[in-house]
């Protein structure tokens, strides 16, 4: 019998209050370790009307005016004015860093997890980008009300703003788009049906494919009606508080653990970047046409005390002889991740907002195929 249901993800924009405080805290995180790419950081960000707090652990030999690095993100993200409700220049910025805790230091410095967890990464072979493809949509239109803003297609809309993408699918394929929800943060006094005429033409029908939705795609834009109080003065913002918009939309588990401010010795963040590499390339080499990767530490320790592959029955071959090769093929000792994915790089504001994943940038060392052709090798030949 045929499986048909409807999937939904969601994405936000760069200002978005929670996104505004992880994009804060990995701006701090660049910020060290461009001086020095040894830093530990554990930073997080928490933004209210007129504020931002700053706090976490430090421990680095670079010189870092936080307090510059804050305004300056606030201003880069858009919030320039106190009309938009925030403004770089006049909020308040508390600052309270301290160092890194010498009890995690001590496992960490000799190659080990620097928290125990688990980690998961997930591919699939529905857009080109090994993404799902509601939440490869909800983050192209999340990417595309950003764009009209700052090119002044649509001078009116301001930093905040929300997107959500549902697919129908049938037997775990995207048959369509069912329904698409935007909502745009804009100036006072709009009018707004033609903030809703404008997304309709500007954002929602100049990103979705044209083969994907038919006369019945239901569009909701700002269905509350106006939208003029956003980002911080509208919403608390925390680090963190993203996790399932950073990865893969809801499409596959999570393991909790949020990546923003944090330098890849932290195995939440590089360890799901490994995870997400290995299923994409699992995927890439045709050994199947879903994976799901689970990595598992204890601090302290090099080797994962665990490492799953779920492929949901889409293995060419066994799931069992998929493992073998990846622990053959990857290395996923935390210090071997971070030298394998160049990870000490100040890269970490790019990710910050519309997703770690399934983004064609050179920065994002994850996203690479170049296992594929040695999976295959191993796994695809014994069969032919």
């Amino acid at each position: 019998m045929s499986k048909r249901f409807l999937f939904t993800s969601e994405s936000v924009t760069e200002g978005h209050p929670d996104k505004m405080a992880d994009m804060i805290s990995d701006s701090i995180l660049d910020a060290y370790l461009e001086q020095d790419s040894r830093s530990r950081v554990a930073c997080e960000t928490m933004l209210t009307t007129g504020m931002v707090f700053v706090s976490g652990e430090i421990t680095s030999s670079a010189v870092v005016d936080v307090q510059s690095v804050v305004r300056n993100t606030i201003k880069k993200i858009g919030y320039s004015h106190a009309d938009f409700g925030f403004d770089y220049k006049n909020c308040a910025v508390v600052v309270a860093l301290q160092k890194q805790s010498p009890d995690i230091a001590q496992g960490v410095d000799t190659g080990g997890a620097g928290d125990q967890g688990m980690m998961f990464g997930f591919a699939c072979d529905e857009t080109d980008t090994l993404m799902p493809l509601p939440a490869y949509l909800a983050h192209k239109l999340a990417i595309r009300l950003t764009e009209v803003r700052r090119n002044g297609t649509l001078d009116y809309l301001r930093p905040d703003g929300k997107t959500q993408v549902t697919v129908l699918y049938e037997d775990w394929l995207p048959k369509k788009i069912t329904s698409v929800v935007v909502s745009a943060h804009h100036a006072r006094g709009m009018d707004m049906e033609k903030i809703r005429e404008d997304i309709k033409r500007e954002v929602i029908f100049h990103v979705l494919p044209k083969d994907m939705y038919d006369e019945d795609l239901t569009i909701y834009i700002n269905p509350t009606g106006k939208f003029e109080v956003g980002g911080p003065n509208a919403d608390t913002g925390l680090t963190g508080r993203k996790i399932i918009v950073d990865t893969y939309g809801g499409m596959g588990r999570h393991g909790g653990g949020a990546f923003s401010g944090k330098d890849p010795s932290k195995v939440d963040r590089s360890g799901a970047y490994m995870a997400r590499y290995i299923a994409k390339n699992i995927v890439a080499a045709g050994l199947a046409r879903k994976c799901e990767v689970q990595i598992a530490y204890a601090i302290g320790v090099e080797e994962p005390v665990s490492v799953m592959v779920e492929t949901f029955r889409t293995n060419v071959v066994p799931e069992e002889d998929i493992v073998k090769a990846v622990k053959e093929v990857f290395d996923m000792r935390p210090n071997a991740i971070i030298d394998a994915l160049d990870l000490k790089r100040p890269i970490y504001a790019l990710t910050a907002a519309y997703g770690h994943f399934g983004r064609d940038m050179l920065e994002f060392s994850w996203e690479r195929t170049d296992k594929a052709s040695v999976l295959k090798e191993k796994l695809l030949s014994k069969t032919t």
